[in-house]
């Protein structure tokens, strides 16, 4: 081990402790505080505002990681669909486990029933569908008495109408999830990330810097020329640092991916509204014609 090396890793690190700790407590005059440049220090804000809108963006765009975002809050189906997969578990573990025993085994279990998709046109279709069934019910075996089922057959229409609304919000919800969530969050967590580390290196090395020229002040003469030195290679090292810091700044912000995933965000949008559009046109005009066929029948 480079013993030496280390001894003077070990003062850098703690005379950049010291600096740091007197800035907060305001014992350094600003005319102490090296000033960095200021095109650095533009970039700086630039990038901090850059980074916010990330941040602000993704604060709502994160929904869509999960798409029961506007499901009713008050349909109950959390327990039954426990209960579904709780039994489909245990006949399935008892079918593998039982082979070779005495004890009867059941019989090999089904297919798990699919998840349920939860987002609102999905429980609209359901609602819908259901209620449907439930006039159908009630409702004489009479072809007669079942042609004048109007709210029935107009349900069963609407229901069809948000089960295709329902499969275009899925589609819209992985899409945006994949082009837009997704490289929205890398890039926060890659080359404004790197930025950032970039900056912070320049703080390091501007502590260090500030530091070494404390110690040069206050240094006694058989030391001075140790103390110069040491301040010389820190102004190197500040300078190398802060180029590289400008540099990934710069790189960051004309980086052309976010109004690219932003896009993919609108785009996304726009193919479902134009579907949900599309098809409430459809069903709506449906719907009226039928509305008005009733109304002619009173």
């Amino acid at each position: 081990m480079d013993w030496r090396r280390l001894s003077t890793s070990l003062n850098k690190g703690f005379s950049t402790s010291v600096q740091a700790t007197k800035e907060r407590l305001g014992r350094v005059g600003q005319d102490e505080i090296t000033e960095l440049p200021q095109e650095y220090k533009d970039l700086e804000a630039r990038v901090d505002a850059l980074r916010q809108a990330h941040l602000t963006l993704l604060k709502i765009t994160k929904v869509y990681e999960s798409e029961a975002y506007d499901y009713p809050t008050q349909i109950q189906e959390s327990l039954s669909e426990l209960s579904t997969s709780l039994g489909h578990g245990i006949t399935s573990f008892a079918a593998a486990n039982l082979k070779g025993t005495k004890i009867p085994a059941p019989a090999a279990p089904a297919q798990p029933p699919a998840p349920a998709h939860k987002t609102l046109p999905h429980a609209l279709g359901r609602a819908a569908h259901a209620a449907a069934a439930e006039l159908q019910a009630a409702t004489p075996a009479n072809p007669h008495a079942q042609s004048q089922d109007g709210l029935g057959n107009a349900l069963g229409v609407y229901a069809q109408g948000m089960e295709k609304v329902a499969a275009a919000r899925v589609e819209q919800d992985a899409s945006i999830r994949l082009n837009h969530l997704h490289p929205w969050q890398q890039t926060l967590t890659t080359s404004i990330t790197v930025a950032l580390k970039a900056r912070q290196a320049v703080r390091t090395s501007r502590l260090e810097l500030d530091g070494a020229k404390q110690t040069l002040k206050n240094a006694n003469p058989a030391k001075q020329e140790q103390a110069r030195l040491e301040v010389e290679n820190a102004e190197d090292d500040l300078v190398q640092k802060t180029e590289v810091a400008i540099a990934l700044m710069e790189k960051v912000l004309k980086n052309p991916e976010p109004i690219k995933h932003l896009n993919e965000l609108a785009k996304a949008q726009l193919i479902y509204f134009a579907v949900a559009a599309e098809t409430l046109s459809n069903t709506q005009a449906e719907l009226e014609e039928m509305s008005l066929a009733a109304a002619e029948e009173r």
